[in-house]
């Protein structure tokens, strides 16, 4: 069974002087706001697409790490993922970084690297991101 997930976005003005309010519709868990300076500029207090995109990319990528592991024979205890999302205005977004720290008891480091690897390359934000580079630092506890 497939699953559709919706965000609404609603902006007003022009790009760099607009602002706009995203809302997560499924969910209904939260409402931002969103602005070409927070894109740009790295402005607080307001959301960009890459922040956004980083916590897609983190929450997918911690759920297939935890599946991956405990298919291995080694649940996690915790995992921690960051996902740095860098833009350039000139570019567009140029790259995903995963930052990973976990607790896994009785896995080796190369099996540890060998599937926070693999599940880099196989989580559907990963996949949905082919088109950009993704780089993982991945530490065991």
């Amino acid at each position: 069974m497939s699953l559709t997930s919706e965000a609404t976005t609603v902006w007003t003005g022009d790009l760099k002087s607009g602002s706009g309010t995203l809302t997560l519709d499924s969910s209904h868990t939260a409402e931002f706001e969103v602005s070409w300076a927070a894109r740009s500029e790295g402005r607080t207090g307001v959301t960009n697409p890459e922040e956004l995109l980083g916590a897609a990319h983190s929450s997918c990528f911690s759920m297939k790490f935890s599946a991956d592991l405990a298919s291995f024979g080694t649940p996690p205890e915790s995992i921690q993922v960051t996902a740095a999302v860098t833009f350039d205005p000139a570019e567009g977004i140029t790259g995903s970084r995963l930052l990973v720290n976990a607790r896994v008891p009785g896995i080796s480091e190369a099996d540890f690297q060998r599937l926070a690897e693999e599940s880099k390359k196989t989580c559907p934000v990963s996949r949905a991101l082919v088109g950009i580079p993704i780089t993982i630092e991945a530490n065991l506890a």
